[in-house]
């Protein structure tokens, strides 16, 4: 029996571009080139059905080692809290005020670019500091 070792995480959303160049932004992914024969992802866009235009996008690690990022149009808007949501791994291998100073730095720089911070949960007994975050079409999303 074999295992799957590589993975997509897939958002659905209403304006997938948007969403995906947010995402480029805080993992430092790259949005791929546009399809052969086209210059930018504007004139391949504009050579769809206007149902078709904007309908999705995707980015990945340039590295090759994160999953791919897909972002896919929906009708419907967002309606309740996710039931999978991405650690933005920030804070790895710090504590206490050095962690939570960094967790803020990037929260102040993913605000900048749209994302809103929902709560700061304060480290205690059990967990470190983490900070509850939405994207710029309000999916959670946590930075840890």
């Amino acid at each position: 029996m074999s295992s799957i070792k590589k993975f997509q995480v897939t958002f659905d959303c209403a304006e997938p571009e948007r969403v995906a160049r947010f995402w480029c932004e805080v993992l430092g992914y790259v949005a791929p080139p546009p399809p052969e024969g086209f210059a930018t992802w504007d004139e391949y866009n504009r050579s769809l059905p206007a149902e078709e235009r904007g309908a999705w996008f995707a980015c990945s690690d340039p590295s090759g080692v994160g999953p791919r990022l897909y972002f896919q149009r929906v009708p419907e808007g967002k309606v309740a809290k996710n039931r999978v949501h991405l650690d933005v791994r920030a804070g790895t291998g710090l504590v206490g005020d050095e962690r939570l100073a960094t967790l803020k730095a990037e929260r102040d720089r993913l605000v900048a670019l749209g994302a809103v911070c929902v709560q700061v949960l304060l480290a205690d007994e059990e967990n470190e500091s983490c900070i509850v975050m939405q994207d710029v079409e309000g999916n959670e999303f946590c930075l840890d």
